[in-house]
């Protein structure tokens, strides 16, 4: 599974990984075109800080053996583990974590702004 397959098939195959391992409140922002670092962004809640790692773990298995990149992860935290696929971004967070930073507010905004004209 290259960088360059299908982004929505790609996005649709991690989020059922998830779905399939018990992550919770699963939201899928598609920000091609948008002026973002990436194209999309999954995030996911963890039902606790093991489970994030246990979550990040079974990512890395499955989808390395698809052909996916993990360019980076940053799981210094199990309240807020990121793992960067060059265009799709994963943020597993724990729920009280998630409430806080609030990262849906943010994408959503840029997700409604307009593609940059040039």
């Amino acid at each position: 599974m290259t960088q360059t397959k299908n982004l929505s098939k790609r996005t649709k195959i991690i989020t059922e990984l998830l779905d399939q391992k018990k992550a919770e409140n699963i939201d899928i922002f598609d920000l091609e075109g948008k002026d973002y670092i990436v194209d999309c962004v999954i995030i996911a809640t963890a039902m606790a800080g093991k489970h994030s790692y246990a979550l990040l773990d079974m990512l890395k298995t499955e989808l390395k053996s698809l052909g996916e990149v993990f360019y980076s992860t940053d799981e210094e935290s199990e309240d807020w583990i990121i793992a960067d696929l060059g265009d799709i971004m994963i943020h597993i967070f724990t729920e009280n974590h998630r409430k806080k930073f609030n990262l849906e507010e943010f994408l959503t905004k840029i997700k409604k702004q307009e593609s940059l004209q040039i």
